[in-house]
C-alpha cells in the first residue's frame, strides 16, 4: 500500500515539476531541431515522472522525526545477504513445491523483486531515447541507485538526525542489473519503435516551417530578453535608455543579422520583409508591443476609470470589471488560436512580414563542421 502511495503522491507532485521544466525544454527544442516532436514530449515527461516516483518509492513515507533513532543494522556492506535471508526467513522449501508462491509473497523476496524491476525502465529508457550502450546503462543505474542509497544514509540529506532507512548493498547491486534487465528487454522492444534517430529526422523536417507556437514562443523570449535589459538598467538608474534600447534591439540588431533579434536568433527564425528596411523592422514591433500590451492595458485603465466615476461597490461596477477581464482574456484567446493555425495578423500582412526558418542551415553547418573536424583528425 506504500508503494502505491508514493505513487500517487508523485503523479500529483508531476505537473508542478513538470511546469518549472517546460520553458527551458521548449527552447533547447526550438534551438536544436525548430520543432517540439509529439512522441519526444511524451518520452521526456514520461521518464520525469517515472524520476519522480522512484524517488519518492525511496524516501517515503517520511517517519516523524522523534521517531528516527541510531540502530546499528541500518547499514549492510557485506553483498549477497538477501540470499541468505531468502533462506533463513521465508517459508521456502526446495522439495514442497507448495510453499513457492507463498515465499515469492513474503517480505524478502518481493522487496528485491521490487528493488530489480524498479530499475528496469530506466535501462529501457536510456537504450532507446538516450542511446547508451551497456557500459553507460551499467554505469548510470549504479550511480542512480548510489544516489538514492546516500539519500537514505544520511537521513534525506541530514533532515534526519539517523538513517530511517536501511543502506544495503545488495540494493546497489539489484538496482544495477535490473537497469541492465531493461537494457536487454529494449533491444527486443525498439524493433516495434520509431528510433531516436527517425524522431530527430521527422522533427528537423517538421522544423522547416515557422510554426505559431514558435512565433509565439520567439516573441515571449524577445520579451523577457529585452525587460531583463530593462531591469539592468533600472538598477544602474539609465531608465531614461528604455527608448534607445528598444530601438537598438528591436531594429538596428535585426536590420545588421539578416531579420533576426537575438531571441529569433536561438530558435532558428529569421522575419523577413522587402528590403529589409529599418524603418519597416521597427514599426513591425512597435505595433506588437501596442497590440498585445497596450489594448488590455487600455482596458484595464477604462474600467477603473468608469468604476471610479459611479459606486465601486455597485453591482454595476462588478458588472464592469468582469466583463474588462473576459474580453482581456478573449483577446489573448482568440490571438493564441489564430497564431497557432498558423493565420497571418493584419501587422504582418500590413508590413509584409515573413518568417523564415533557418534551423535547415544551422544543422546542415553542423555535419559540415563534425565532418571537417574529423578530416583534419584524419
Amino acid at each position: 500500500m506504500s508503494y502505491i502511495n508514493s505513487i500517487e503522491k508523485a503523479i500529483i507532485v508531476f505537473p508542478f515539476i513538470a511546469l518549472l521544466f517546460t520553458i527551458p525544454f521548449i527552447l533547447h527544442q526550438y534551438h536544436k531541431y525548430g520543432s517540439i516532436h509529439k512522441l519526444r514530449v511524451f518520452i521526456i515527461y514520461s521518464f520525469i515522472l517515472y524520476l519522480i516516483s522512484i524517488y519518492f518509492l525511496v524516501i517515503l513515507p517520511l517517519p516523524k522525526l522523534e521517531t528516527v533513532v541510531w540502530k546499528p543494522d541500518m547499514i549492510r556492506l557485506v553483498p549477497f545477504t538477501f540470499i541468505l535471508d531468502f533462506i533463513k526467513e521465508t517459508s521456502f522449501v526446495i522439495c514442497n513445491p507448495s510453499t513457492y508462491l507463498k515465499a515469492l509473497l513474503e517480505p524478502c523476496v518481493y522487496t528485491v523483486i521490487f528493488n530489480l524491476f524498479m530499475f528496469v525502465p530506466l535501462g529501457m529508457y536510456l537504450r532507446y531515447y538516450f542511446k547508451c550502450d551497456f557500459k553507460h546503462v551499467l554505469g548510470y543505474s549504479f550511480l542512480l541507485s548510489f544516489f538514492f542509497e546516500i539519500t537514505q544514509l544520511t537521513g534525506l540529506y541530514f533532515m534526519y538526525p539517523y538513517p530511517y532507512r536501511i543502506f544495503d548493498v545488495d540494493d546497489l547491486l539489484i538496482n544495477t542489473l535490473g537497469g541492465l534487465l531493461g537494457y536487454s528487454f529494449m533491444g527486443i522492444f525498439s524493433r516495434f519503435l520509431p528510433t531516436r534517430d527517425r524522431i530527430d529526422k521527422e522533427a528537423f523536417q517538421i522544423g522547416k516551417q515557422v510554426s505559431g507556437f514558435r512565433r509565439i514562443t520567439v516573441f515571449c523570449l524577445d520579451f523577457a530578453i529585452y525587460n531583463g535589459i530593462l531591469l539592468m538598467m533600472i538598477l544602474f538608474g539609465k531608465i531614461k535608455l528604455f527608448l534607445i534600447i528598444f530601438v537598438i534591439y528591436h531594429g538596428i540588431i535585426p536590420l545588421l543579422s539578416n531579420g533576426k533579434t537575438l531571441g529569433s536568433q536561438f530558435l532558428n527564425v529569421s522575419f523577413e520583409t522587402p528590403n529589409m528596411k529599418f524603418i519597416r523592422i521597427l514599426l513591425r514591433h512597435i505595433i506588437l508591443y501596442f497590440y498585445y500590451f497596450g489594448i488590455p492595458i487600455g482596458i484595464i485603465y477604462g474600467v477603473v476609470y468608469f468604476i471610479n466615476k459611479i459606486n465601486p461597490n455597485s453591482a454595476t461596477s462588478i458588472l464592469i470589471c468582469f466583463l474588462g477581464l473576459l474580453f482581456i482574456f478573449l483577446f489573448y484567446i482568440i490571438n493564441f488560436i489564430w497564431l497557432i493555425k498558423r493565420k497571418n495578423r493584419f501587422y504582418d500582412t500590413l508590413l509584409q512580414t515573413t518568417y523564415q526558418s533557418t534551423i535547415v542551415e544551422n544543422k546542415k553547418n553542423e555535419i559540415d563542421n563534425s565532418l571537417d573536424n574529423r578530416y583534419h583528425k584524419d
